[in-house]
């Protein structure tokens, strides 16, 4: 099933059901009031859900067009929102252009960080940032939602928790990163809020594109009306999800609603030399690693990172072209 939280003045937003075309919507405030609530009691309330789903694709309930600029994200707010780098390609480039070795455990051992979580952008709302001289990128992710995940579970036990699957806009600033991270004590001003798609979905609506607890699809960005990557989530992923569950739960227990990013999605193909959009390759899913690229090729970046103005969409398409999660599509904007 596909769902969303409409704006309704509250902090958590309305629990909807959206059809699986992304047509029609219905509220479901009879079942749960929002999707934390539905998180919460997910073995009881989800059948609910379903079923509600299926009458709202055979249109048998009353609904309204589903419009993705009145969505929260699906979590509006959440307990906690870690982020992984699965695709551990990525995290090489970035210590290969500034001439640093990769230690043989990044293959082995996934890296995590706890992402601020008590505010997320809509999927259609600005990006608001106090300036634009802080290296403003975004970054093309997925997510998977749990229900509760128990401490030291198995990475096959931490696989059954998978409750939804999102994507994923993780604002990063850039210039922010290596003054915090020199302190060796992680990010913090250098990751804003981030926003995430406008619906969120069960595994099942993925058909044989959910596999091994991947997505097999390539995720789409547009930056300014340009197509900028296409790099399919399923190639080069290092961790699955079930991996970087149990990773997550190593030490403590995840409740409902848990987050887990999969970090930038990258694929090897797309980081070689003259494989950009424009020659032919798949892209990329953030500026960054475009400026790596171009700083090991010419030994300096010259694409520049975002400004105010500029516009970035995100989205995923099935096999028939058509939007999964519905796209994030954001602007950014200075802090008035």
């Amino acid at each position: 099933m596909k769902l969303a939280s409409y704006k309704n003045g509250t902090r958590d937003g309305c629990l909807m059901v959206v059809s699986r075309d992304l047509s029609r919507a219905c509220s479901v405030e009879d079942i749960a009031l929002t999707m934390q609530q539905a998180l919460d009691n997910w073995q009881v309330i989800a059948p609910q859900l379903e079923l509600r789903y299926q009458q709202l694709n055979n249109d048998e309930l009353d609904s309204v067009k589903f419009d993705p600029g009145r969505c929260e994200s699906p979590l509006p707010r959440a307990y906690q929102w870690a982020d992984g780098s699965a695709y551990v390609n990525h995290v090489e480039l970035v210590r290969k252009a500034r001439g640093a070795e990769m230690p043989e455990s990044f293959w082995s051992d996934p890296l995590i960080y706890q992402g601020g979580s008590d505010d997320f952008i809509g999927p259609r709302d600005d990006v608001i940032l106090p300036s634009d001289d802080w290296g403003i990128d975004f970054e093309g992710e997925i997510a998977v939602v749990t229900d509760d995940v128990p401490m030291a579970c198995t990475q096959q036990q931490a696989g059954e928790h998978i409750r939804l699957i999102m994507l994923v806009n993780d604002v990063s600033l850039r210039g922010l990163i290596p003054g915090e991270l020199a302190k060796g004590f992680g990010f913090f001003q250098s990751k804003p809020a981030s926003s995430f798609s406008p619906v969120a979905v069960t595994p099942d609506e993925l058909g044989d594109a959910w596999q091994d607890n991947k997505v097999h699809l390539p995720l789409r960005s547009t930056y300014n009306g340009s197509l900028f990557g296409k790099p399919d989530a399923g190639v080069d992923m290092t961790f699955n999800f079930a991996q970087l569950i149990a990773h997550a739960a190593k030490s403590r227990n995840l409740r409902s609603g848990a987050i887990i990013g999969s970090g930038t999605v990258s694929n090897k193909q797309g980081t070689e030399h003259g494989s950009a959009i424009s020659d032919g390759g798949v892209g990329y899913s953030c500026i960054a690693e475009v400026r790596m690229i171009e700083t090991i090729r010419d030994g300096k970046p010259s694409t520049p990172f975002m400004q105010f103005g500029d516009r970035i969409r995100i989205e995923m398409l099935d096999k028939n072209g058509v939007s999964i999660f519905g796209a994030i599509d954001q602007q950014i904007k200075p802090l008035r």
